[in-house]
C-alpha cells in the first residue's frame, strides 16, 4: 500500500498545528490571554494525527519529532500523563530510526511517571531502555543499570517477582563482565526467596547452580563451600542434576582432568541444554585446568 500520500497530508499538518501555536502570540500570552489552552490542545491533537500518518509513511524520525512536540506543550499545559504517553510514543517511533533518541525520550517520559509517584509503570520503562542498551547500543554497564532502577522501583511498590526478573538479568550481565561477587549476591538472595515458594522453588536450584559457577571461576574451595551451604539451606538442592553436575566438575578440576571434566558436561547438556551463559562460564572454568584446549567438544 503506497502511504507517499500520508508524508504530505502530515507535512501540512504540522504547517497547520504550527500556525495554531503561533497564533497565541508567546505562549503564556496565549494563555493568560484566555484561549490560548484550548488552541494548544488543538494543536497536540494535531502533532499527534500529523505523527500517526509519518507512521504510516515509515518516516519513524519525523513521527517520533511530532510526538515529542505534542508532549512539550502537554507539559507546558500541566497535562503531565499526556505528555508523558506522548514521549512514550515518540520513544517507540525512535526505536526504529535513532535508538538514542528513544532512550533519551524514555528517560524524560521515567521523570514525569516518578514525579507523579507512577513507580511501577517507571520500571517498566527502565527496563524497555536496558532493552535499547542490550540490543541496539550493545552497552550493558548501561543496561545493567536501568535493570538495577527498575528492580528498586518494583521493590519499593512490593512487586517483588518483577524486582527478581530484573535482578537476575543484572546477576547473568555482571558475571559476563566477571563481577562475580555482584552476580553471587543476587543469586543467593533471589534463590533464598525462592525456595520458600512452592510455585517457584524448582527455580531455587538453578539460581544456586549459578552461583556456585560463579564461585568456582574464582576459587574452586569458595565453590566448594559455597555447594555445602546451599546443600544445607536447600536440602532439594543435593539431588537435583545441577548440584551433581557441579560435585562433578569440582573433582575433575581438583585432578586437573579436563577429560571427566568435558564427559561431565557433555552428559548433563544431553537432559538439560546448556545456554549460551552456562556454555561461557563452563568454559571459564575448563580453561583453569592446566594444559586445555578452551572448549567443551
Amino acid at each position: 500500500m503506497d502511504n507517499s500520500g500520508k508524508e504530505k497530508e502530515a507535512i501540512q499538518l504540522m504547517a497547520e498545528a504550527d500556525k495554531k501555536v503561533n497564533k497565541t502570540g508567546s505562549f503564556l500570552g496565549g494563555m493568560f490571554g484566555g484561549g490560548g489552552n484550548h488552541k494548544i490542545e488543538e494543536a497536540c491533537e494535531m502533532y499527534c494525527r500529523a505523527a500517526n500518518m509519518f507512521k504510516m509513511a515509515k518516516n519513524w524520525n519525523a513521527a517520533g519529532k511530532a510526538f515529542c512536540i505534542a508532549a512539550r506543550l502537554h507539559m507546558q499545559l500541566q497535562n503531565k500523563h499526556d505528555s508523558a504517553t506522548g514521549f512514550v510514543d515518540a520513544a517507540n517511533a525512535f526505536k526504529k530510526a535513532d535508538p538514542q533518541e528513544a532512550i533519551n525520550c524514555l528517560n524524560t517520559a521515567i521523570d514525569i511517571y516518578t514525579d507523579m509517584g507512577r513507580f511501577t509503570i517507571a520500571a517498566k520503562h527502565h527496563i524497555t531502555v536496558a532493552e535499547v542498551y542490550e540490543s541496539e547500543l550493545v552497552d550493558i554497564e548501561k543496561a545493567i543499570a536501568h535493570y538495577e532502577q527498575a528492580a528498586d522501583y518494583y521493590k519499593g511498590e512490593e512487586s517483588i517477582s518483577s524486582a527478581n526478573k530484573c535482578l537476575l538479568k543484572v546477576a547473568a550481565y555482571s558475571a559476563q563482565l566477571e563481577q562475580y561477587a555482584k552476580s553471587i549476591e543476587i543469586y543467593e538472595q533471589v534463590g533464598s526467596n525462592t525456595m520458600d515458594n512452592p510455585l517457584l522453588k524448582y527455580c531455587a536450584k538453578e539460581y544456586f547452580f549459578k552461583a556456585s559457577l560463579c564461585h568456582f571461576i574464582v576459587d574452586e574451595l569458595n565453590a566448594k563451600l559455597a555447594v555445602e551451604k546451599y546443600e544445607e539451606m536447600f536440602p532439594a538442592f543435593s539431588d537435583s542434576r545441577e548440584c551433581k553436575l557441579v560435585k562433578k566438575l569440582l573433582d575433575a578440576h581438583e585432578e586437573q582432568n579436563s577429560e571427566a571434566f568435558t564427559e561431565a558436561v557433555k552428559e548433563f547438556d544431553t537432559i538439560s541444554r546448556l545456554d549460551q551463559w552456562l556454555t561461557t562460564m563452563l568454559l571459564r572454568i575448563k580453561k583453569t585446568i592446566q594444559g586445555d584446549e578452551g572448549d567443551l567438544k
